[in-house]
C-alpha cells in the first residue's frame, strides 16, 4: 500500500504493526500544514479516531488555537449577509477566512429556524376559540398586530445593544443584582 504525497512514500504494509514515532510525528505536520484527513486516512490506513487522538496528544497549540476560533455575532452577521446577498458558502469562508464550510451551513441553518420562528409569532392567531364575539375581533387582530411589531422592535433593539457593546467594548446592559450608585 504504498503511496505518494508531497514527497513522502507510505511503507506500511501491515495495519497491525504500530506506528513509530517519526511517522506519528510526520503525519501531525502534515495535517497542521492542511493536508486533508481523508488524505491521510487512506494513505497510511488509519481510523479517523486514532487521527484525532494523535492530534489531541501531539498536535500543536497553535494549530488548535486556530481551529477552535470563535466567531462574534457582528462576524456571523456578516457572513450571513454576503450569503444571503447571492454569495455561496464556498466563496464566503474564502472571503471571511472561515476554514470549515460547515461551520456556516450551520449559522445559515439556525438563521432559518428563527426567521421561521419569528413568522410563527407574528402570525395572528385564528383560533375561534380565542377570538371573542362581535364588534371586539377587529380590536383582537389589532392588539396582536401591535404586539407581533413591539417583539420586533424587541428584539430589532436587542441586536443593536449587542453590536454597541461588541464594538465599544463597553457594557450597556445593567447586570442583575447590581448595586445602585448612591445620588
Amino acid at each position: 500500500m504504498e503511496t505518494k504525497r508531497a514527497g513522502k512514500k507510505s511503507t506500511r504494509e501491515n495495519k497491525n504493526v504500530p506506528f513509530t514515532k517519526r511517522e506519528i510525528e510526520t503525519i501531525v505536520e502534515m495535517i497542521e500544514s492542511g493536508v486533508p484527513r481523508r488524505e491521510i486516512r487512506s494513505q497510511y490506513g488509519m481510523h479517523e479516531s486514532t487521527l484525532t487522538n494523535w492530534m489531541t496528544r501531539y498536535g500543536s497549540k497553535d494549530y488548535y488555537a486556530e481551529r477552535s476560533r470563535r466567531y462574534s455575532p457582528s462576524e456571523k452577521r456578516s457572513v450571513l449577509r454576503a450569503v444571503e446577498s447571492g454569495m455561496s458558502v464556498r466563496e464566503a469562508c474564502v472571503t471571511f477566512g472561515i476554514k470549515c464550510r460547515t461551520v456556516v451551513d450551520r449559522w445559515v441553518r439556525q438563521q432559518k429556524a428563527e426567521n421561521a420562528e419569528l413568522r410563527r409569532q407574528i402570525a395572528p392567531v385564528k383560533s375561534e376559540e380565542k377570538e371573542p364575539k362581535g364588534d371586539s375581533s377587529g380590536q383582537v387582530k389589532e392588539l396582536e398586530e401591535q404586539l407581533a411589531e413591539a417583539q420586533l422592535k424587541i428584539r430589532a433593539l436587542e441586536t443593536m445593544i449587542d453590536i454597541a457593546e461588541e464594538q465599544l467594548k463597553i457594557d450597556i446592559r445593567k447586570k442583575s443584582g447590581a448595586k445602585q450608585s448612591p445620588k
